[in-house]
């Protein structure tokens, strides 16, 4: 997977889609920041924002089932997947 991942930031980069990178890739941008903020919030004040990090951990302790969450996970997935293949000029 992370040879995956640096084929497409290098192709991003090579054809200047950083931007529709994020965009495709948004839901692992916010499992990250969300283990990010966490990180940083607790060393600032001692509190957690999330019950857990990365972000699926804190709806499974929220008592979602973990089929719930990858199914919502994939849907929006694939919604950010069109958003990023719609933001894409046509030549």
């Amino acid at each position: 997977s992370l040879a995956l991942g640096g084929a497409l930031g290098t192709v991003a980069l090579a054809t200047k889609h950083e931007i529709v990178l994020m965009i495709v890739g948004g839901l692992f941008v916010v499992e990250t920041v969300s283990v990010m903020i966490q990180v940083f919030w607790f060393k600032r004040t001692g509190t957690r924002v999330f019950l857990m990090a990365p972000l699926h951990h804190h709806f499974e302790k929220k008592g979602w089932a973990e089929p719930t969450i990858v199914i919502r996970f994939w849907i929006i997935s694939f919604i950010l997947a069109l958003i990023g293949l719609a933001t894409l000029k046509i030549r």
